[in-house]
């Protein structure tokens, strides 16, 4: 009896160790909830997000640039991103907030087109 509970607390153990090492691996973060908004915008009016999301992060990954200074770049992400999107890959980005897997690499693959450095990940 005792070697059951020991190996029932084993595997709790480990079962909780797993579920916080996939959440602190995980790219979105645990509390985010995504805007409602997302559902119901345009693809333009996504598209602008997209923009000023990437302005906001490459202001900062970039030191000493203004958001506005990098308008132009980030537009071209954003537009290039968008357009690149499938379908299924523009609904879960208005579902979750974020790109899934298969739109990261394609908003990657604009951020090199369009000059713009990677954030670390």
């Amino acid at each position: 009896m005792t070697s059951l509970l020991r190996a029932l607390l084993a595997a709790a153990a480990v079962s909780v160790g797993a579920a916080s090492a996939y959440a602190a691996a995980s790219n979105t973060p645990t509390q985010y909830q995504p805007d409602p908004a997302l559902k119901t915008e345009s693809v333009a009016q996504l598209r602008a997000r997209v923009s000023q999301a990437c302005s906001i992060t490459q202001a900062r990954l970039q030191s000493g640039v203004s958001e506005a200074s990098l308008s132009r770049s980030c537009d071209c992400y954003a537009g290039r991103t968008m357009r690149s999107l499938s379908a299924d890959e523009l609904q879960a980005y208005r579902d979750t907030g974020v790109f899934n897997d298969t739109a990261r690499e394609k908003a990657l693959t604009a951020l090199d087109a369009c000059k713009l450095p990677r954030p670390q990940i």
